[in-house]
């Protein structure tokens, strides 16, 4: 099996940690002026979401974990779980809350969904990228309010709060980036 080691930390990059599956989300390389340098990474698990921080120096390896990427499709909240389809054999699977709770706030019914697979079992979601959602509720512009890079937040009809500018109002069609939640533009 593949190995990671110090040098090779970067935010994105997967590694086990203790037999969880993680990705790293925050690093920083640390060169002291004295000693040897080492790197502090945040990394957050595939299985609860939880972030692990740890210290690593120049021996520490880890290992890559074998993750599989299946696309399904969002079907409903059964007040205990997610329900997933597979798209090809049709078979249904559940998620709990806490297995979903990034992508949580951008599951629409009907939304291919990426399903991650670790050890052939179902362990998280990813939502598309980028989503196309309609704002169901915003504050309304006033006279004098410009797009000068001022925003207000708006809620979007999944849930999610983004900052959009002041010229997007209720009902409009926007394309959000699921990722930074962030406003892309209005669609038209």
């Amino acid at each position: 099996m593949a190995t990671v080691g110090m040098g090779d930390i970067k935010k994105g990059v997967r590694l086990i940690v203790g037999e969880v599956p993680c990705k790293v989300v925050e690093f920083q390389h640390v060169k002291p002026g004295k000693g040897a340098a080492f790197v502090r990474m945040k990394a957050k698990s595939f299985l609860n979401g939880k972030v692990v921080e740890k210290t690593l120096h120049a021996g520490d390896k880890f290992e890559v974990p074998i993750i599989d990427y299946k696309t399904m499709q969002y079907l409903y909240d059964d007040g205990e779980m997610y329900q997933f389809m597979d798209n090809e054999t049709y078979d249904q699977l559940g998620l709990t809350y806490d297995q979903c709770e990034d992508a949580s706030k951008w599951l629409k019914d009907g939304t291919n969904v990426e399903i991650i697979f670790f050890k052939d079992k179902a362990i998280s979601v990813s939502a598309p990228e980028t989503m196309e959602l309609i704002i169901t509720e915003t504050p309304p512009n006033f006279k004098g309010d410009t797009s000068s890079g001022s925003k207000k937040p708006a809620t979007l009809e999944t849930g999610a709060v983004i900052a959009v500018p002041y010229h997007v109002l209720e009902g409009d069609l926007v394309k959000v980036n699921t990722v930074d939640c962030e406003f892309l533009g209005k669609v038209k």
